[in-house]
């Protein structure tokens, strides 16, 4: 019987369709956690939800096709869950998207457009929506993704850089919110950043065998890591950025 922090906890995960929102599932339902997953796409989701279920017998895992890009449809998610199960200890946001350019001059502005979308406002629609519900639960926690250019912006990075490092102020001031809400006794919910460098799962290596991926994080490594997060208490992850690779 898995007693841990996790067990019975009702987590969201945010792009749980990806091969770091499989990862998540899998590990969130291992640890005893009721897990809703929600991405665009219908039936890569319903693939994730599929596996983590499967791998997990008896976990309860569902998903949800949502528009995270509109609030209100947001909103309507969190009020789903609460109403479903009750509760709400976790939303974890794992809504990605990458766009480069050769150069700093040569940066396309309407890659910065996909990007603010993509980066920033599935960030701010997941956290207004579920900031009560986790306020309200004993061990709510927001987990953000982030990537170490926030910190060391590029030349050709300049639109992604500048979105995730918005996305991480935006994540600072909710954990901000939960530190005042908390008063004298600190906070009970937190909001947490985990840093890496880049990504990296089974496929991408069974596609480029002679590739060393050095300084990646595997997507099984990223959700020990989410999970983890449980494992700790509030006031010690609690706006706080949690370096999966070295600061650059």
């Amino acid at each position: 019987m898995n007693n841990g922090p996790l067990n019975g906890a009702v987590v969201a995960v945010a792009g749980a369709a990806g091969p770091a929102g499989r990862a998540a599932l899998l590990r969130l339902a291992e640890a005893g956690a009721i897990v809703v997953g929600a991405d665009a796409d219908a039936a890569r989701l319903a693939e994730a939800v599929d596996a983590a279920r499967y791998a997990h017998g008896g976990a309860t895992v569902t998903g949800d096709t949502v528009d995270l890009l509109d609030l209100q449809a947001t909103r309507d998610w969190a009020d789903r869950i609460q109403k479903d199960f009750g509760r709400i200890d976790g939303m974890v946001h794992l809504v990605g998207g990458w766009r480069g350019s050769t150069s700093f001059p040569e940066t396309d502005l309407a890659d910065w457009e996909l990007l603010e979308k993509l980066l920033i406002k599935t960030v701010q629609h997941t956290s207004l929506a579920f900031h009560d519900p986790l306020l309200r639960s004993d061990r709510g926690r927001f987990v953000l993704v982030s990537q170490s250019g926030a910190h060391k912006p590029t030349a050709n990075n300049a639109a992604y850089n500048a979105g995730k490092a918005a996305a991480e102020a935006w994540t600072l001031a909710l954990g901000d919110s939960f530190r005042k809400a908390g008063g004298e006794d600190g906070p009970t919910a937190a909001a947490a950043i985990l840093v890496i460098k880049a990504l990296v799962h089974d496929a991408m290596r069974a596609e480029r065998p002679n590739a060393k991926f050095a300084g990646f994080t595997d997507v099984k490594e990223l959700a020990d890591a989410i999970a983890g997060v449980w494992d700790r208490p509030a006031q010690e992850v609690n706006g706080q950025r949690l370096w999966l690779t070295p600061k650059p």
